[in-house]
């Protein structure tokens, strides 16, 4: 189909106004959880012969704000890091309590491969409990961290020249681990119009015969956009009429919702979708447990069980320490979370009023997560103070870091531009300075 922007053998362009742009290279060669599709990985010794899968693939954009964030702090600079993609929480007390008496009672060794019986029961019963699904033992899996569960997803199926279908605003890694396994990454641009969603007519246009996955991730990183039943019900109606094509969805940030929004996952909205449909969730964002990668997921059983065989010859079980901290977050009490959830909420709310008054910047309120994804079209073609052009969403972000120390990612770097994303999980005094610099940054540029 003319204009699909599908990627790739190099790099994955970042998308403009429905066109592919390629990204400029980095001279990085380290990695992160968000790292993305902005240089190719190349040999640094002649004795090495990298595999041509990681021609493909290579560091991001975060990444290259982060060192070059870091640089400046070693230089002496004060800068603010808002690209940061975990709460500032720290685990909830239960839950580390969970673990030091796991570890004193010697459940130190490996455990059933993907998930011991009782955190999978406190899976299933999350899975009832909040979402009205009701998933057997065999149906639930547990890994490293729901960047595992996808990657084992992937593994699993994808032939090369299939098809995953990814909306952007988009999550980088999906697309990378769509491209290590040989598949295409079709990404679809989703305007700021409609909210930063997928519609159903953007879907029906770019499904082909080679089409394997539709990925959907509510609410959205970057752009914390979320998905209602309603906003669901018509994508899926599009589904039923594709027998081929499964639904992955990565639910991570349920928890994370605000004012009236009542969060749904598609497998409760259509039960005869289930068999093609995996849930994907994980205790990172809620509980604020990124370090202790634990993800889940409940799907059929049939890919439940194949994803077990590519894990038992990657990590195998995950850390049993980790999945006794994970099962107590899953059965503890909830209110924790509601009271961070309200502390994010009013971060949200201060985050868009603040950008919202910066001429050149809009900002849409978003539903959910803990980041928001500012428009700054207003801003490209005006000149820097040191008579620099401002020619896109990265130069504007480069520019807020040397010049007032506010460290942002944009736009391009999750494959919409010009935009740039901040996440408000940092103190709120840090952030009303961010948003106070940020403000500053713009009024000196010129048109």
């Amino acid at each position: 189909m003319p204009g699909r922007p599908i990627c790739g053998e190099r790099r994955i362009p970042s998308i403009t106004g429905g066109r592919c742009r390629w990204p400029k290279a980095s001279n990085s060669t380290s990695c992160e959880r968000g790292s993305g599709v902005n240089a190719p990985v190349q040999a640094t010794s002649s004795l090495l012969r990298p595999a041509s899968r990681l021609s493909a693939i290579g560091v991001s954009e975060i990444l290259k704000i982060t060192d070059l964030a870091a640089e400046l702090k070693r230089q002496g600079r004060d800068v603010i890091v808002l690209g940061t993609g975990e709460p500032d929480f720290d685990t909830p007390e239960h839950v580390k309590d969970a673990a030091r008496r796991a570890m004193d009672a010697g459940a130190t060794k490996y455990t059933a491969l993907d998930g011991t019986p009782e955190l999978k029961a406190a899976i299933r019963a999350k899975f009832k409990r909040d979402n009205g699904l009701d998933f057997a033992q065999d149906e639930i899996t547990v890994s490293a961290g729901a960047k595992q569960i996808l990657f084992n997803a992937m593994m699993a199926t994808l032939e090369p020249g299939d098809e995953v279908i990814i909306p952007t605003p988009y999550w980088v890694t999906y697309a990378d681990i769509v491209l290590v396994m040989g598949g295409k990454p079709v990404l679809v641009p989703c305007r700021e119009a409609n909210g930063f969603r997928l519609t159903a007519d953007d879907l029906a246009q770019v499904i082909t015969p080679s089409t394997r996955w539709v990925m959907l991730n509510s609410p959205s990183n970057p752009s914390g956009a979320a998905y209602s039943a309603m906003h669901y019900r018509p994508i899926l109606d599009v589904l039923l009429a594709h027998p081929q094509v499964w639904l992955m969805v990565d639910d991570i940030y349920e928890h994370i919702v605000y004012d009236d929004f009542r969060f749904v996952t598609p497998a409760a909205i259509e039960p005869s979708l289930r068999d093609r449909i995996l849930t994907v969730n994980g205790v990172s964002k809620a509980y604020a447990m990124t370090g202790w990668r634990i993800g889940y997921a409940g799907g059929p059983a049939e890919l439940i069980r194949a994803m077990a065989v590519v894990q038992s010859q990657s990590t195998s079980c995950p850390s049993s320490i980790s999945q006794a901290a994970a099962m107590a977050a899953l059965n503890g009490p909830a209110d924790i979370v509601r009271e961070r959830c309200r502390s994010f909420q009013a971060r949200r709310d201060f985050a868009v009023t603040a950008l919202n008054k910066i001429e050149g910047v809009t900002c849409r309120l978003p539903e959910g997560a803990f980041y928001t994804f500012a428009g700054c079209a207003g801003l490209i073609g005006r000149t820097t103070p040191d008579n620099h052009r401002i020619d896109s969403d990265s130069d504007f972000a480069q520019y807020l870091l040397r010049r007032v120390g506010v460290a942002v990612v944009p736009g391009s770097a999750f494959g919409l531009a010009p935009y740039f994303r901040i996440s408000y999980a940092t103190s709120p005094s840090e952030l009303e300075e961010a948003c106070r610099r940020i403000a500053h940054a713009t009024r000196e540029l010129s048109h």
